[in-house]
């Protein structure tokens, strides 16, 4: 007993073995932090569905046993014969490791939230904007957490930041004067994935009245393939301020119309039925629909003729146009078959003798 109460007395005297004897009470107690309660919370988080909690806690292991063993460094330096001065140059290098240790955390949680959400965002977008985004995240939150942590770190050390930050704010203007339109075609790209205005394979009609498919939506343009097999490069900035006619949205059916006009003295209640007959029997017209029916308006007295109009609605917007020919065709026919004459435009002109 009395050699037990020597030797503890020795070493509770012993600032050096306190030391280590306190480094060593953290490191077990980070132990049991990765065996036990990170274990039994990786065995809770397999059982469920997503794989967001088992990236985290992978993330957040080794970071948190440094950050435990820096910590107990910390309290156990305390012990040490040291100068206030030393001592407070410990504390200002631990105070620094812990800040940076915390930043390599987050950037580790940054990358595996920006990688399971841009998973989740490739599966509903076939554009190419995730592919080009995702690493600009990466790159864009890397940048902004350490200098988070470099500032804080430098404040650790009683350094002036005021300049710094002065010349860190200008910096940032000249560039963003710069970059500005790089920067809006960004985030117009987003804007428009965001929106779910606009996606692959969509057919739009432009403000100029150029009319395409999107075949690709990038990070800073939107391609578009026209009915000519020519390709349109948008810059996303411009396509997001634009007024664009989505021929998908709200969905796939369109209406058209044909003009068309007969001679005066025509029956007109015939030649509306002839005509809602005639566009009944044209393929891939719909015919039952009553809020997309047919319509055959009599618009106006003209010069020359009576002046019709049909309104007829096609299934899908990629058969309009070859719909309206085949419309067109069938509606002349029959009003010839029906001797319904077609006037053209006539003139007459008076000569007066002197």
């Amino acid at each position: 007993m009395a050699i037990s109460n020597i030797l503890y007395g020795s070493f509770l005297e012993n600032p050096f073995l306190k030391f280590l004897f306190i480094v060593f009470v953290f490191y077990l107690l980070s132990r049991i932090v990765q065996l036990v309660i990170l274990g039994n919370i990786r065995r809770l988080t397999k059982k469920t569905k997503t794989k967001l909690d088992d990236l985290v806690i992978d993330a957040i292991k080794k970071p948190l046993l440094r950050f435990l063993a820096l910590i107990g460094v910390k309290i156990a330096v305390n012990v040490l014969p040291l100068s206030e001065k030393v001592l407070s140059i410990f504390h200002q290098i631990l105070n620094s490791l812990l800040m940076f240790v915390v930043v390599l955390l987050m950037v580790k949680l940054m990358d595996i939230i920006i990688n399971v959400w841009g998973k989740n965002w490739a599966k509903k977008t076939e554009s190419s904007l995730d592919d080009d985004i995702l690493p600009l995240l990466h790159k864009t939150s890397h940048i902004v957490l350490m200098t988070a942590g470099v500032f804080f770190i430098l404040g650790e050390w009683n350094i002036d930041l005021t300049g710094l930050l002065a010349g860190v704010g200008i910096a940032g203007l000249a560039i963003g004067f710069a970059v500005k339109d790089s920067l809006a075609n960004i985030f117009g790209g987003i804007s428009i994935i965001l929106d779910k205005a606009l996606k692959v394979n969509d057919v739009i009609k432009l403000e100029n009245g150029s009319t395409g498919t999107i075949v690709d939506i990038g990070l800073r343009s939107t391609k578009i393939r026209t009915w000519n097999n020519e390709l349109l490069i948008i810059p996303n900035g411009t396509l997001a301020n634009s007024t664009i006619q989505n021929y998908k949205k709200p969905d796939l059916s369109v209406r058209t119309e044909v003009s068309f006009g007969v001679e005066y003295g025509s029956d007109i209640d015939k030649v509306k039925e002839l005509i809602e007959k005639t566009l009944k029997k044209v393929p891939k017209v719909m015919k039952t629909n009553k809020n997309k029916s047919i319509q055959v308006l009599f618009l106006n007295m003209g010069d020359s003729a009576l002046e019709f109009k049909a309104r007829f609605w096609v299934k899908n917007y990629g058969d309009k146009f070859s719909t309206k020919i085949r419309a067109t065709e069938d509606i002349y026919k029959a009003l010839t078959k029906s001797k319904i004459g077609i006037p053209f435009p006539t003139r007459t002109v008076y000569l007066k003798k002197e």
